[in-house]
């Protein structure tokens, strides 16, 4: 297949958007930004047409998808009834970067819900996610544009990297401001669940519904049928192994990277300023930073991951975060990203949060 290439800042964006809206009320996928991640669209109440998403990204079956929708009153018709939780979130973050699990109606695709009775709905920011999803006239269902288990893409290069030649088109919209993928809350349960955290925090929901939850398969475990995009599956992955260093432990990371790389193994380093000015880059050493702050690190994280792959790097050590705010969701991608490869500290010894045993070079 060969896939069209647009670029909003150098071409007639209304024309664009024409021939991509055209192109999903035909039954195409084509890939669009959003104000966190790009997504990979097709009409989301065409069976047909969204199993060609599953097609191009290797995805699960059983992985549900998002229906993206451009104004409020579109949800209704996607659903058998909302809650007054759905409806007081929606007023409170809609547009934005918050996913809904609502009771479906029988207008949703199984290959949408992965057969649930539930399906998720969020409504973009993103300017040009809505004036596409206008145009196409139907809701889009879209997950990240990447192949299933890699980082997620953020900007245009990366969705041409992973799908050039397995969609129909790629919108170039620039890169994406929040640089993780929407919170995802399950309001038909009695106390509202967050499934995947994202750019709505924790402590923001609490300020509009009081109790929030959190639900313990975020970490992926056990045999069970995810009710949101991301629950079971490893994801955000880069090619490298992973070590994810949580509290105490990140002082230890320094002489582990010296260890590795003289070894001559190729060391990639994602951390902060704070750490990056004490680890010396060498020619097995390549050190990422995000900078100071949660935010940048949310927004940057996923283009540093494909950085290493790019780079060939053979191993990866991350420093962790707190998980305030919009840490959480920072924390969740880093910890799938590592395969749950966490080095902490127990008892003045490195060990591994999953009580797996440690590679011999870190406990030298």
């Amino acid at each position: 297949m060969q896939t069209i290439y647009w670029n909003l800042q150098a071409d007639n964006e209304t024309e664009i958007l024409k021939a991509a809206g055209c192109l999903l009320r035909q039954g195409e996928v084509v890939a669009f930004p959003t104000e966190t991640v790009y997504g990979l669209g097709a009409d989301g109440l065409n069976g047909t047409a969204v199993a060609k998403i599953f097609a191009a990204k290797g995805r699960p079956v059983d992985n549900p998808l998002i229906l993206h929708i451009a104004r409020v009153e579109d949800i209704l018709p996607l659903t058998s009834g909302l809650t007054a939780n759905a409806r007081a979130l929606m007023q409170s973050f809609w547009p934005g970067p918050l996913t809904l699990i609502v009771a479906k109606s029988d207008l949703i695709p199984d290959e949408v819900s992965a057969g649930l009775d539930t399906v998720g709905v969020r409504m973009p920011s993103h300017p040009i996610a809505a004036r596409l999803i206008k145009e196409t006239g139907r809701p889009i269902a879209a997950p990240s544009a990447n192949i299933s288990g890699k980082p997620s893409p953020t900007d245009a290069s990366a969705v041409w990297d992973d799908m050039q030649g397995k969609i129909a088109g790629v919108i170039d919209g620039g890169s994406c401001g929040i640089g993780v993928e929407s919170t995802v809350v399950d309001t038909t349960s009695a106390v509202p669940m967050i499934l995947r955290p994202g750019g709505i925090t924790r402590e923001m929901l609490e300020e509009v519904l009081g109790a929030v939850e959190i639900d313990p398969a975020l970490e992926g475990k056990g045999d069970f049928k995810p009710k949101a995009p991301g629950m079971k599956y490893r994801h955000y992955a880069p090619q490298a192994a992973m070590y994810l260093f949580e509290g105490e432990a990140i002082s230890n990371m320094l002489p582990i990277v010296t260890a590795t790389a003289a070894q001559g193994i190729k060391t990639g380093v994602l951390c902060s300023e704070k750490i990056a000015v004490h680890i010396p880059e060498t020619e097995n050493i390549l050190v990422s930073s995000w900078g100071q702050d949660i935010e940048s690190l949310a927004e940057k994280l996923y283009s540093l991951l494909r950085g290493f792959d790019k780079q060939n790097v053979q191993m990866i050590f991350a420093e962790g975060v707190s998980e305030d705010g919009l840490g959480l969701a920072v924390m969740n991608r880093l910890r799938k990203a590592a395969g749950y490869q966490i080095v902490t500290v127990v008892n003045g010894s490195l060990c591994s949060k999953s009580g797996t045993l440690l590679p011999e070079f870190m406990l030298k």
